[in-house]
């Protein structure tokens, strides 16, 4: 039997059809556990055509993160300017970004992706370049934070179906390389399918991305969950949800994504595999 693949605008159409019925990603809020968010900014370019930094900048405010990926940090072309206010996101927020060694003398990220956190101790930074027909980058970053450690993977995926498989796959060679710490992967990964059509498939079985998809695309009516926060192990992540305000509905064609963590459960978790892994050489 033949097996043909569903069309872009058929998979757009059942996400429409199915938007009521996916889950909020509500199930689980623990005060003690981490709020960790991504948000693809659009070069803070509204969908209002206007460029307004500023209220990016009160969005990121709004959801009070302990740690942000931001992807789309920085200008596209000409000197590839970061476009936030790093000294006021530090002053009203207490976020502060990882040190990164930008592209461009002015940019604030890599390849537009940057990572901002509220409290903790960076202990490596590497900066993946990611396969691809686009120039695409990934940072992974292994941070100490008072639950304990974690390492995140911030990316901004390509637009192609294949180049995000050849970057899925980059980057859990990456992961497989030194798996000592739970992991988060988020980002905008610009795969709005589940399942094996999906081009995140491929990161299974250390991340599940069929987890915990919400709509977060386009901002003002929302029915692609193309912004994800993966876990490893897969109890990392308690709770996915997005930052849906009227603030957030005109900043940025995207909205925001929050995931809540609890990385005491998983370093747990981890330490049980790491014993019967050792129990069974």
């Amino acid at each position: 039997m033949r097996h043909t693949r569903p069309s872009v605008s058929a998979s757009i159409f059942a996400a429409v059809r199915n938007r009521n019925k996916r889950p909020a990603g509500i199930t689980r809020v623990v005060r003690n556990d981490l709020l960790i968010a991504s948000y693809n900014v659009h070069k803070c370019v509204g969908i209002d055509k206007k460029f307004d930094p500023d209220r990016v900048a009160h969005v990121i405010g709004e959801i009070g993160a302990d740690v942000i990926a931001i992807q789309e940090a920085d200008k596209r072309f000409g000197e590839r300017t970061g476009l936030l206010d790093l000294a006021r996101l530090h002053r009203e927020n207490s976020l502060v970004p990882v040190p990164v060694t930008s592209l461009y003398p002015k940019g604030h990220g890599w390849h537009g992706n940057l990572l901002l956190f509220r409290e903790g101790v960076v202990r490596r930074v590497q900066q993946l370049v990611l396969p691809g027909l686009e120039p695409r980058g990934a940072l992974m970053v292994d941070i100490d934070l008072e639950a304990g450690p974690l390492r995140i993977i911030a990316a901004h995926l390509g637009l192609l179906r294949h180049s995000r498989q050849q970057q899925s796959e980059a980057i859990l060679n990456a992961v497989k390389a030194d798996p000592s710490r739970p992991t988060l992967l988020l980002g905008d990964l610009n795969e709005w399918r589940v399942g094996k059509g999906s081009s995140l498939h491929f990161l299974r079985p250390v991340f599940d991305p069929a987890k915990n998809a919400v709509p977060s695309f386009p901002s003002r009516f929302p029915v692609l969950a193309l912004d994800r926060v993966l876990g490893h192990p897969h109890s990392l992540v308690t709770t996915i949800e997005v930052h849906d305000t009227p603030l957030a509905r005109v900043a940025s064609d995207h909205l925001p994504i929050k995931a809540y963590v609890d990385l005491k459960s998983a370093l747990a978790e981890t330490e049980e595999i790491k014993d019967r892994a050792s129990l069974a050489r």
